[in-house]
């Protein structure tokens, strides 16, 4: 790899990502990598000019004209009435159009690249087709395993299901997909982060016990730890969910897998609020993303928490 493009797609239009990277790019304005933008810069001068948080932006037409000094962008046509509005599936094309623009910038320069997305909703732009833009970007990709990674340098979280209602996710769980995804994060750490790391694999079930004579821990998690030992990766579990982040455990361990979302996504956030970012592996590129929705409430009102883009930039910029 040797990353020289950070590409940043500006996501929903009427979302507080325009605040967010306002309130970045006027604190940094040395940065290490080239900057490029793709949405619509009428929209996004007219967002920051309105929260005071303007910076000099330079339209550009492909990445080659791309410049180190500047935030670069490439516009993306959007037709807007409000500078702030209601979020709707009005804006679906652009954000679509968008998407598009970046992979092919990307697939064509992907060992360069580093993806950043702002947020989208899920309500509107997803339309329940896909999960999350983890398996949106997987499937526009044609990727066949994308793994979720909340990371933080002291410690990042994995569920192996996703965005799936909770009454599907004993039947998602199998040796194959818990396999394949610690595989594809010891990778990750191992080439690219350059560091050996301790895994810690949750259960299913409350204390790892179950009423059931079929029992996950016995009959699928502790089967595909045992195989991932024998890859000589440094695995360990299945543990107890309720006392496992107490800190005596979490400070033996770098990552943490989880069986469902909210199992290690609720800890993580509690320990380190925004100082956290959604990384998908298993993509042809590495993709970032911040860990915070469109969040309506605060739109046009400058009191947004621009921690986790912070977080995500000096990851990004730290990138070789």
């Amino acid at each position: 790899m040797n990353i020289e493009f950070i590409i940043i797609v500006l996501g929903e239009p009427y979302s507080t990502f325009s605040e967010i990277i306002g309130k970045y790019f006027n604190k940094n304005k040395k940065i290490k990598k080239k900057i490029i933008l793709i949405g619509n810069i009428g929209l996004l001068k007219k967002q920051l000019n309105k929260l005071n948080n303007l910076f000099p932006i330079n339209e550009i037409k492909n990445i080659n004209e791309a410049k180190k000094s500047l935030v670069n962008i490439i516009n993306v046509d959007f037709k807007f009435k409000y500078v702030f509005d209601k979020i709707s599936s009005s804006s679906n094309s652009y954000i679509e159009k968008s998407f598009k623009k970046s992979l092919d910038i990307i697939i064509k320069n992907k060992s360069k690249c580093i993806l950043i997305n702002g947020p989208i909703s899920k309500k509107y732009f997803l339309k329940e087709k896909y999960l999350g833009i983890t398996e949106y970007l997987s499937k526009k990709t044609k990727s066949k395993n994308e793994v979720m990674l909340i990371y933080n340098e002291k410690l990042s979280v994995s569920p192996l299901t996703t965005h799936i209602p909770i009454k599907y996710v004993a039947k998602k769980i199998t040796k194959n997909k818990i396999f394949e995804n610690i595989y594809e994060i010891n990778k990750f750490y191992k080439k690219i982060l350059k560091k050996k790391i301790k895994i810690g694999v949750l259960g299913l079930n409350p204390h790892c016990e179950s009423v059931d004579k079929f029992k996950e821990e016995y009959e699928i998690i502790d089967p595909a730890i045992r195989l991932l030992k024998k890859r000589k990766i440094d695995i360990h579990g299945p543990f107890p969910a309720d006392t496992f982040f107490l800190n005596k455990n979490i400070d033996k361990y770098d990552v943490v897998i989880g069986m469902y979302h909210d199992q290690v996504l609720t800890p993580i956030k509690t320990l380190f609020n925004f100082k956290a970012i959604n990384i998908t592996l298993g993509l042809p590129f590495i993709r970032i993303s911040p860990d915070h929705g469109p969040n309506s409430p605060m739109l046009g009102k400058n009191i947004s928490d621009p921690a986790s883009f912070f977080y995500a930039m000096k990851f990004a910029e730290k990138m070789k």
